[in-house]
């Protein structure tokens, strides 16, 4: 039996992945496949596969890939979700701010630097015209200390995934002033190298299976009552964000996807250099 630590955020799109691990898919194929949540997201995740508290992880496309070009020794090995993110950009509710000309050059709330909510901030500020340099960043580790940063005026907004965010919309506690959709697929499967030199047929195994399970996991009965209940979102929100989603079912990269996330990066002065496909995705097939 091999044991791998897989880590993701704690949030529906990676429903998949821990209903596959409860019905014991892997070990059939003698893997032991360990979930590790990370509320922390991609940047939470990328400095745990650095640290090798990880083997694989679940991240933002943007995310990890600015972490590989800044020497994570690790690589792309999949598409996991191939549709794009929506984000949300929010602030409290009883804010001054109404309308997104007035959060330019305002403090902005994310999990953590090289985050998605941090990455997304310069992608939409870029897109608005503003003045990226003038940005201001407070690192508040997750969504719930972002949350907490926001009520006690440490920032004044944030960007985070719209679905999960909505129950706070909902509860009065925040207000949705605009969104943002990535321009790439918004999820993709990471190993690191070192695992992927000493057991790639295991990785392998592991990409088939998780293809083969989210093929017909729209189909599964309750399977959006089940998602409301576990993540807490309302059912008409977890309906549209189903409808919306799709699963990549094989391991096809786009080196196009990937010289397209580089040339943002490189624009945005995050990255400072464009590297080879090669360098950054790990073919499987």
């Amino acid at each position: 039996m091999i044991e791998l630590r897989i880590g993701g955020v704690p949030e529906h799109f990676n429903l998949p992945w821990r209903l596959a691990i409860e019905a014991g898919l892997f070990e059939k194929e003698n893997i032991f496949l360990r979930w590790i949540d990370h509320a922390g997201g991609t940047g939470s995740m990328t400095k745990a596969l650095r640290e090798k508290e990880l083997d694989l992880a679940i991240c933002l496309t943007e995310g990890i890939v600015a972490d590989i070009v800044a020497g994570n020794g690790a690589k792309i090995v999949k598409i996991y979700v191939k549709s794009p993110l929506t984000w949300g950009l929010y602030v409290k509710n009883h804010s001054l701010f109404r309308k997104i000309a007035d959060l330019e050059n305002k403090r902005i709330g994310i999990s953590r630097l090289g985050s998605g909510s941090h990455l997304m901030a310069y992608v939409k500020a870029r897109d608005l015209g503003w003045d990226t340099e003038k940005m201001q960043f407070v690192a508040l580790k997750n969504l719930e200390g972002i949350r907490a940063g926001i009520a006690q005026n440490q920032a004044d907004w944030f960007m985070w995934e719209k679905v999960m965010t909505q129950p706070y919309v909902d509860s009065g506690e925040l207000r949705l002033i605009d969104t943002c959709v990535t321009p790439w697929s918004c999820f993709v499967l990471v190993v690191r190298n070192d695992i992927l030199q000493k057991c790639l047929p295991c990785i392998q195994k592991i990409a088939q299976i998780i293809n083969n399970y989210v093929q017909d996991f729209k189909q599964r009965p309750h399977i959006i009552e089940l998602l409301a209940e576990r993540y807490q979102i309302d059912l008409e929100d977890t309906a549209h964000w189903l409808h919306q989603t799709h699963w990549a079912t094989d391991n096809f990269v786009s080196p196009e996807m990937i010289q397209q996330v580089q040339q943002t990066l490189l624009e945005l002065k995050i990255i400072q250099q464009i590297k080879p496909y090669e360098q950054i995705v790990q073919v499987l097939d």
